[in-house]
């Protein structure tokens, strides 16, 4: 890009400033392993307490209208998060962010003792705010950081340390409730205690995010050194992404991404399994979604020399395995009766099947989630492009979801939600296919759109250096 207040992403530093150090602190592979640890912590630990289903209540109206509240600000916020994080900055985008995941866990720990929802439902609509703004500067950090030719390598990286914060927030549940019997319904107070220190550290650990224009990689070259926007010219941009082609064909992968959490947790891992299994389920789920990322992570970077061709085969892989995997949810579905209740270590051979299956969500999660990423990131290579076209996709994710959680609270009944999932999710492999043929370069530096002269506000450059 030759804009004023902008250096293209590639622009090459000094020869002193180069370094071969994978470990320095500004380097890309640092500051990946950095903001996946903020999301280990916070939406890490916020996938824990929705994969038990019912946000670990008996009763999922007060989590369903809660989650319908987060999605609908989130979608909000998700669209708009790319142009904040672009006049903000990582810092106050990222804590703002991260701050409000703990007020979310410790909603459900006043609903374990006053039963008012309202708290929740409040609570949800600040998390969907504050997760607009964190996954909008995570996205535009995971996609333009890495280098150009390791993006699916990093995305895994990325996407292995924020599931392993569903693994351990998996586990708390399923320690803290394990002696509790089957008369447990809801889960106990130091399990929402439990996330929230996790979150609170989060909160903490994103302030040490550098800028983009502060990370280097190993050949010297800056991610991109830009000065940061002002407001008019991000409302435009982001106006714009509703005409742009390439949002277009994203916007069934994107719907679907976060659509099939609600038929996984509440009608899967909720209605089929007790408390402590469930727990137990979602280790697995959290850690098969580490699996996939690094599966498909490879595919996207290594599996072919011609860029183009290791797109069209990772969507492939993906749309194979995800047919599979929802015909197997087919089966278990019609297979299912309901009050049939499964415990890990009483159900013997009946739990296995059940069990695989909520293994498989996870792990088809992360490849479909990656593998968007993956396009995201092949789009363009400037994190200001990058953070509205990942805001984009957020957005339109979470208008998905908060439908998802309503359609659930409206009784719909599980076998039309699988049906529509699976659905959602077939349309979105051709469009992606699409995507990548017309719009992925193989020339890897050559990706970035022409940025109009527009010259930041200096006021809002001078609250952002």
């Amino acid at each position: 890009m030759g804009t004023s207040g902008y250096e293209e992403s590639g622009t090459q530093m000094p020869e002193t400033t180069k370094t071969s150090s994978l470990f320095r602190y500004n380097s890309p592979f640092v500051q990946i392993v950095l903001i996946g640890f903020v999301c280990f912590c916070c939406p890490g630990m916020f996938n824990a307490l929705s994969g038990m289903g019912g946000g670990g209540q008996v009763n999922p109206t007060a989590s369903n209208n809660s989650l319908t509240a987060l999605y609908t600000t989130f979608a909000v916020f998700g669209i708009l998060g790319g142009g904040i994080y672009n006049i903000l900055g990582p810092h106050l985008t990222l804590f703002a962010g991260c701050s409000t995941y703990v007020l979310y866990a410790g909603s459900f720990l006043y609903y374990n003792h006053q039963q008012h929802q309202m708290f929740a439902i409040v609570s949800g609509a600040l998390l969907g705010i504050g997760a607009g703004l964190l996954w909008a500067a995570q996205g535009a950090i995971m996609t333009s950081y890495p280098p150009v030719n390791r993006k699916g390598t990093y995305i895994s990286i990325f996407w292995s340390i924020f599931n392993m914060g569903g693994v351990i927030g998996g586990l708390i549940p399923f320690i803290l409730n394990y002696h509790r019997g089957d008369s447990a319904a809801t889960v106990s107070d130091g399990t929402y205690i439990g996330f929230m220190a996790f979150m609170s550290l989060g909160a903490v650990l994103s302030l040490t995010i550098l800028p983009a224009s502060k990370v280097v990689r190993d050949d010297g070259t800056r991610c991109t050194n830009m000065l940061y926007s002002n407001v008019w010219r991000e409302c435009v941009e982001i106006l714009n992404l509703f005409y742009n082609k390439k949002m277009l064909l994203m916007l069934p992968a994107a719907w679907a991404s976060n659509f099939f959490y609600t038929y996984q947790f509440n009608h899967v891992n909720k209605t089929q399994f007790n408390l402590r299994t469930r727990g137990l389920n979602n280790v697995f789920y959290w850690g098969a979604q580490m699996l996939g990322s690094v599966g498909i992570g490879y595919i996207m970077d290594f599996s072919f020399k011609s860029r183009n061709k290791r797109g069209i085969v990772g969507i492939s892989v993906v749309a194979i395995l995800g047919s599979a995997i929802w015909g197997g949810a087919l089966a278990n579905q019609i297979k299912h009766q309901k009050g049939e209740i499964l415990d890990f270590k009483e159900s013997g051979s009946g739990f296995a099947g059940p069990f695989v299956l909520y293994f498989s969500f996870g792990l088809l999660d992360a490849m479909f989630q990656s593998m968007v990423y993956w396009v995201i990131g092949a789009l363009a290579n400037d994190s200001e492009v990058l953070s509205r076209y990942t805001g984009f996709y957020k957005g339109i994710q979470s208008a998905g979801a908060a439908v998802a959680w309503q359609i659930d609270n409206h009784n719909v009944s599980p076998m039309s939600q699988l049906i529509v999932n699976w659905v959602l999710t077939t349309i979105s492999y051709p469009l992606l296919l699409v995507l990548v043929v017309m719009a992925v370069k193989e020339d890897e530096n050559a990706v970035d759109e022409p940025v109009k002269q527009v010259a930041p506000s200096s006021a809002y450059n001078d609250s952002v250096q």
